[in-house]
């Protein structure tokens, strides 16, 4: 694919749009809920007018969707919604071979990073927490079996994701980046 393709723009603006720690978070906020910019703004202890900027970038990549408008005060707020299955189906595309990562793929990363920091701080001590992280050598077939299985996991979570505060949901956080690597 030249960088020309109308799909590699849309795939880089996409990528451009997540490479920021507030519209991670925003997307993590929005999997379980239907929010306005006000509950954004509050949940994240933001100005409404961030809020309202982040949501719209979300929103121009098509990462969000506007889930419905309600009358408050006298004005429109829009509800937005995190569709976490057109998402997973975005990431199942097909990335022609020999595809090099974009500046924008590093930019995403660093962002995971700074938001890994960020969660970490809030890290509660219990047995229930896991971590796994290396550089691995394995078979290609196992390899596409575990990345299915850990694909399957993460949709799960997405698909039971409650809204914030919701009455028997505990706040957990899950960070999973897996890809291969160049030999060196």
């Amino acid at each position: 694919m030249s960088l020309g393709d109308d799909d590699d723009r849309d795939s880089t603006a996409g990528l451009r749009a997540l490479a920021h720690p507030v519209r991670l978070r925003i997307l993590s906020l929005l999997i379980g809920a239907e929010l306005t910019a006000a509950e954004v703004a509050r949940e994240l202890d933001l100005t409404h007018a961030n809020a309202s900027y982040h949501l719209r970038q979300l929103l121009a990549s098509g990462f969000l969707e506007v889930a419905g408008e309600e009358r408050i005060r006298g004005g429109v707020a829009k509800r937005y919604r995190y569709d976490v299955l057109a998402d997973l189906d975005r990431q199942d595309r097909p990335i022609p071979e020999g595809a090099r990562p974009t500046q924008e793929h590093r930019l995403i990363y660093a962002a995971l990073a700074a938001e890994l920091r960020r969660r970490s701080a809030a890290m509660k001590r219990t047995r229930n927490n896991f971590l796994a992280d290396g550089e691995f050598w394995v078979d290609a077939e196992d390899w596409i079996a575990i990345r299915q299985r850990i694909a399957d996991a993460g949709g799960d979570l997405h698909r039971v994701a409650r809204a914030p505060r919701s009455p028997g949901a505990i706040k957990v956080s899950a960070t999973v980046a897996l890809f291969e690597m160049e030999e060196s």
